[in-house]
């Protein structure tokens, strides 16, 4: 068979291509695009082509893709100077406690513990199981909470018990025959579609709050485990924010009646919003008992995720089994800890946050003054580096696209081309889990304002050009 590896690289030490393929695409039909190289936060594909990557995939590559140097510097010498791998069932590693250290420090001591998995549905999964447990530790083996309560449209994995979690019809609509039953969804929080026109913020909080409750009584007050969620939405309803008091109203009724807060912040933490976790621009006391975070932890540079939990849960398990009942192989990974704790060191030494409030603030703005009045454009929304563009066929009903006409994938596609060169993220089911077609935007942490505009004057190009239309106030309110 020979060397593949050596085949795969040129005398100076560059990748060849084009090169053969046996991967299973997520289309069977076609190959993406192959990405040749990256540079800063531009990727350079094999055909000469250059797109800047504006959503950093999915919202993975928070530091764009310059700091390869530095953070496999930090992988090298914890893999040549400390170790390659261990087995966490009976061994630790100072990088793994350096990180974690780091994390919960982070979050400012309301979290106590960490564990490091590889994904952000293994982190879901653990979620749960951890949450389980903690009631059984807590009420004895004959607990009688096994119900989950989450929202509609949310998306919390694609394994079978995180997508059992989730919402979103669309994605659990092939598997539902195989997905746990023991998972009731109260309705997004959605201002956007859902609040009435002159219902106060206080009145759509409380009305959200009673629906929770009502869901309690219904499911029985003593059955639910957990309510879970995305503290900014991501990949399923396009980056939408929650008013001031939602989360901490919906924690209240989960401390009514025992029952543990999940924030799923795979998407939109690790600084994404502005600040280290995206529940921390919420009202004080909407910190989750349990949170999850991915994606970006580690820049991309390597898979990993993380869990934390509360200290409460900690005192638990500490007084009951003393064990959590839950593993992986690749746990605590050393080198994608390594990876994970340089991304955090580097965020601090370049005060990151500090630019993605900044630009994040621009980004906003500029979209809205680009965008608002354009045909096919129906809301803007998000935080910091992470915002949503929903699409709508009309502006006054709000009535999204048909799914059969794929607006947000082919604008995706479009904006690929050698008029725009950006990569947006494209998502589906935005309006009801089936209907409605959004994009994201969630530009690197590093960007400068200069990029924010360029970016932003791409976007609005491409979305102009893909409605057919001149660039001038939407007239479908007439």
């Amino acid at each position: 068979m020979g060397n593949w590896l050596s085949r795969a690289f040129d005398d100076d030490g560059r990748l060849n291509g084009p090169a053969p393929s046996a991967i299973l695409h997520r289309d069977v039909t076609r190959v993406p695009l192959t990405v040749y190289t990256d540079k800063g936060n531009w990727l350079q594909l094999s055909d000469g082509a250059c797109v800047y990557d504006a959503s950093g995939g999915a919202a993975v590559s928070n530091l764009g893709h310059g700091y390869k140097v530095r953070i496999w510097d930090a992988m090298a010498r914890v893999f040549f100077g400390s170790v390659d791998y261990i087995a966490s069932l009976s061994f630790t590693t100072s990088i793994e406690k350096r990180l974690s250290v780091a994390l919960i420090e982070t979050t400012r001591g309301l979290f106590s513990k960490v564990i490091f998995y590889n994904s952000g549905s293994d982190g879901i999964e653990a979620a749960m199981k951890m949450a389980r447990q903690y009631h059984v530790e807590r009420e004895g083996k004959d607990s009688e909470r096994t119900w989950f309560i989450s929202r509609e449209q949310s998306y919390h994995g694609n394994t079978l018990g995180a997508l059992a979690l989730s919402g979103h019809k669309a994605r659990r609509k092939i598997y539902e025959p195989m997905l746990a039953k023991n998972v009731r969804h109260i309705s997004a929080c959605n201002q956007y579609r859902d609040r009435g026109q002159n219902e106060s913020t206080e009145d759509y909080v409380a009305r959200k709050a009673q629906e929770l409750e009502n869901m309690f009584q219904e499911v029985g007050p003593k059955k639910v485990i957990a309510v879970a969620l995305e503290p900014v939405s991501g990949a399923s309803m396009g980056c939408v924010a929650p008013p001031p008091g939602y989360i901490k109203a919906l924690k209240a009724v989960c401390r009514r009646h025992g029952a543990l807060l999940i924030g799923d912040e795979i998407m939109c933490g690790m600084g994404r919003t502005g600040t280290w976790h995206a529940y921390q621009q919420e009202v004080e006391g909407s910190q989750p008992d349990i949170l999850v975070m991915g994606k970006g932890l580690a820049a991309g540079a390597q898979p990993i995720s993380a869990m934390l939990v509360s200290q409460q849960i900690v005192d638990v398990l500490g007084k009951g089994s003393k064990c959590f009942v839950h593993g992986h192989t690749f746990q605590n990974h050393p080198l994608a800890c390594a990876a994970a704790l340089e991304v955090v060191n580097i965020i601090q030494d370049e005060r990151l946050l500090e630019n993605v409030v900044r630009i994040g603030d621009l980004l906003e703005k500029l979209l809205h003054e680009k965008l608002d009045h354009l045909v096919g454009v129906g809301n803007i929304r998000g935080r910091g580096c992470f915002q949503g563009v929903e699409f709508v066929e009309n502006k006054v009903t709000k009535t999204p696209f048909r799914p059969d006409q794929h607006v947000a994938a082919r604008i995706h596609e479009k904006a690929l081309g050698p008029d725009y060169q950006i990569y947006v993220y494209p998502g589906t089911g935005t309006a009801n889990g089936e209907e409605g077609d959004h994009i994201i935007i969630a530009p690197p942490f590093n960007a400068t304002e200069a990029d924010i505009r360029w970016l932003v004057d791409r976007v609005a190009k491409v979305i102009i050009d893909y409605f057919g239309q001149d660039e001038k106030t939407d007239t479908s309110e007439s």
